[in-house]
């Protein structure tokens, strides 16, 4: 990691950005997939499972017997830890549903909003060098919650041409029957126009390589997608308080991610910042995923600063993906966040928690846009619409203002609308 000491104000937007993703260089090659698809259908994708995937498929969906063999092998303590998981997403989201509230805004006026389920979704799951399982819990779960009435999961084959078993298992838990083995930019083609196999959507979910991101930036327009991606990214804000063995051990938890994801230290404590480098350095030797976690040290900073308040202000400028505050007074820190994606408090809320279990969403804004744009919950999967109700005596007392206004803009028509039906309350 690189060390950046007390960097001065003005500094601060070029220490904090990102590692460039051009998907330029991508993009005529993801255009073609699209095109193809769109045009060739199931063929198109069979063709692209075979060139990227290395295995030649029939059947793109998965099969009932599939489902079943694929529980059969997920071991007993994987499925306990799944429907731990499971439980805790559904008891955290269950409670974003919104009762309807009727206001009445004039006598004889009411509004009123209703949460309506986006009928059709589809969910797409990585199962590269990490199957992400635990993604279909976060999406899956709160689909459900929502009420969508068609759910469909994409999600590669490995090179046996078969589903990963826990991807299926969790798939099954969150009622999800209808699976394709299909990966990659040909996936998402596939949920945006459909094909003989694969239903269309409306809205697209879910995290994904530079092909995946690409393709779901091209269809936005013609499908809604859950927010701009990028590479995953965590920052710890850390003091005198914290303990360096736990500090490097989320930072390395995200590092492992991909070469391309990248992790932030910033503290007013030198030693914890030496002391959490060395602690790195210890830990990264047995990594399984070594290579990956030391290329995306490269991209990362430690930064020290001079007090709270400057940290504060440098995280809350970040706009992390993931926010640790492994310092003392941790929910007094917290009130001052605006941005970032998800944010753990204390030295034993590490991201793992809720990348898994804890019952937050994982599935979050990237690339510094959590300064805009919130994580995935249960609002994704709803669409709001609005009502309104004029009585008679309603009419009567906000007619004339609204006669006023629309003469105002010179729409005719629209004050005609009202006048109309004043005068026939009044037996003009």
């Amino acid at each position: 990691m690189q060390i950046m000491r007390y960097p001065t104000r003005d500094t601060w937007p070029e220490i904090l950005h990102r590692p460039p993703v051009d998907l330029r260089s991508i993009a005529k090659a993801v255009r073609e997939i699209l095109n193809t698809v769109k045009s060739d259908g199931d063929d198109a994708l069979r063709k692209y499972t075979a060139v990227f995937d290395g295995v030649n498929i029939d059947g793109l969906e998965v099969d009932p017997e599939e489902f079943a063999a694929a529980e059969q092998r997920v071991s007993a303590d994987l499925k306990v830890a799944i429907n731990v998981a499971a439980a805790n997403i559904e008891k955290f989201h269950s409670a974003q549903l919104e009762d309807i509230k009727k206001i009445e805004t004039t006598e004889g006026v009411s509004c009123w909003r209703r949460s309506v389920a986006i009928e059709k979704v589809g969910l797409y799951v990585p199962a590269g060098t990490a199957p992400l399982f635990s993604t279909v819990l976060m999406l899956g779960v709160p689909a459900r919650l929502a009420g969508c009435k068609e759910i469909v999961l994409c999600s590669p084959p490995d090179r046996d041409g078969k589903a990963d078993d826990a991807i299926l298992y969790s798939a099954q838990l969150c009622g999800i029957s209808r699976v394709f083995k299909i990966g990659g930019a040909q996936a998402i083609a596939a949920m945006t126009y459909g094909t003989k196999t694969v239903p269309a959507v409306y809205k697209i979910f879910g995290p994904g390589n530079q092909f995946v991101t690409s393709a779901k930036q091209m269809v936005s327009h013609q499908v809604a997608i859950d927010m701009p991606a990028g590479p995953s990214e965590v920052a710890v804000l850390a003091d005198d308080t914290s303990v360096p063995a736990f500090v490097a051990a989320d930072l390395l938890s995200q590092a492992e991610h991909g070469p391309d994801s990248q992790v932030l230290l910033v503290s007013a404590c030198e030693e914890v910042i030496n002391e959490t480098l060395i602690a790195i350095e210890r830990q990264i030797v047995d990594l399984p995923r070594r290579e990956i976690a030391t290329r995306s040290l490269t991209n990362s900073k430690a930064i020290l600063v001079r007090d709270m308040a400057e940290a504060i202000d440098i995280v809350n400028l970040y706009a992390s993906e993931h926010l640790i505050l492994a310092v003392d007074k941790a929910d007094e820190i917290a009130e001052k966040i605006i941005n970032a994606g998800s944010v753990f408090l204390g030295n034993y809320s590490c991201e793992s928690a809720g990348d898994y279990a804890s019952g937050t969403n994982h599935t979050l804004p990237t690339a510094g846009f959590a300064r805009s744009f919130s994580g995935v919950s249960l609002d994704s999967f709803v669409k709001k619409i609005t009502f309104q109700k004029l009585t008679e005596e309603g009419m009567r007392r906000l007619g004339p203002t609204i006669e006023i206004l629309a003469a105002a803009e010179g729409l005719d028509a629209h004050r005609r609308a009202i006048t109309i039906r004043l005068e026939a309350i009044d037996g003009i």
